[in-house]
């Protein structure tokens, strides 16, 4: 595991010096010394660099490969080669780095249209919101899926959305009945602490950075404003969604920050060793514990038969093959879970 992980830091490190050798080459007097009076071959290296080695050691970094991302990359390292070689050198070669660009262009218009697929089929998600009985913030990324191909844009606009919602639409709602993972914390005093300081670092800094730079201070004012959504959004998605069980499931959320759908028949055991629980969060984890400002730790861990898909921040997939619980009725959520798997056998 050490070596696997050292390799994965190895091809980081191609990518910073490529880059960084490249900016030096053409971008400081030192590079001006280097190049030579007949700079083509240096620019073609350079391109080679930059559209093709680059993005392999990328997908090498994140273990993921794939025929757009190497798209993607290899457009990106077009566009960075027009910001990275002076004009005059890299005439003979624009027709590469303009293809680049147009294919990237072509890639992001083609993304655009699950855009407007998306608020086309707006009125119809609603409706099938309405109509189920699941919590808004799992029933509505499923009527999503339902009438919009599954992609890393929608999942994003998925989740925007759900974070508005509930920061603006959701204050006539009361909570339902049903487990929490709140009530025995101090999250929800830490989030508005946390709104606080943002409101008053807004009026203290915003006045006398927009003397100094107008397109920062709006650029910050954005950033503040939007974290205040967010927070409240977290806020409220946490009050008006408790531990939601069925038949075949249970729907955890910890706001709309993470969520996830166990099926009760691919739970393999509750572990409820206290050594196993107080240790550190392994990888294949995903937690779901109310933090503040003391150190807590998990009821329990569900282990599962095979990996499970949960949804986190921005709305990206990762699969777990362990799910860490800590509520507010650790043994009435334990019964509920021993009676459901013991139904399923």
């Amino acid at each position: 595991m050490y070596i696997i992980q050292k390799g994965k830091y190895l091809w980081l490190l191609m990518i910073v010096l490529i880059l960084s050798s490249n900016y030096i080459l053409y971008q400081t007097s030192i590079g001006a010394t280097i190049l030579p009076p007949e700079a083509n071959p240096a620019v073609l290296g350079s391109l080679f660099d930059l559209i093709i080695m680059a993005p392999i050691f990328f997908m090498l970094y994140r273990k993921k490969f794939s025929i757009k991302t190497a798209i993607l990359l290899a457009a990106a390292g077009c566009i960075l080669a027009r910001l990275f070689i002076p004009t005059h050198l890299l005439n003979p070669f624009a027709t590469i780095t303009w293809a680049g660009i147009a294919v990237e262009a072509a890639l992001i218009t083609f993304e655009l249209l699950f855009v407007i697929a998306f608020f086309r089929y707006l009125p119809r998600i609603i409706q099938k919101v309405k109509a189920s009985s699941l919590p808004v913030i799992f029933s509505f990324p499923n009527a999503v899926d339902k009438y919009v191909k599954n992609n890393p844009i929608i999942h994003v606009i998925c989740s925007e959305s759900l974070a508005f919602y509930y920061a603006l639409c959701s204050w006539k709602k009361t909570p339902p009945d049903g487990i929490t993972l709140h009530k025995q914390s101090n999250f929800i005093a830490f989030q508005i602490m946390m709104i606080h300081a943002i409101i008053i670092e807004t009026f203290a800094i915003h006045w006398w950075l927009h003397s100094k730079s107008v397109v920062i201070s709006i650029i910050l004012l954005i950033l503040n404003v939007y974290s205040v959504i967010f927070l409240i959004a977290c806020i409220q998605s946490i009050r008006l969604n408790p531990i939601y069980t069925d038949e075949k499931a249970l729907y955890v959320s910890f706001g709309i920050i993470k969520r996830v759908k166990i099926d009760f028949q691919d739970i393999e055991s509750i572990i409820e060793n206290d050594t196993v629980l107080k240790s550190k969060i392994s990888k294949d984890t995903i937690d779901f514990v109310a933090r503040d400002f003391e150190q807590v730790y998990p009821d329990m861990i569900l282990k599962m038969k095979k990996p499970v898909k949960a949804t986190v921040f921005m709305g990206i997939q990762k699969e777990y093959s362990k799910i860490a619980i800590k509520s507010d009725a650790p043994d009435r959520l334990k019964a509920i879970v021993l009676n459901k798997i013991s139904n399923k056998t």
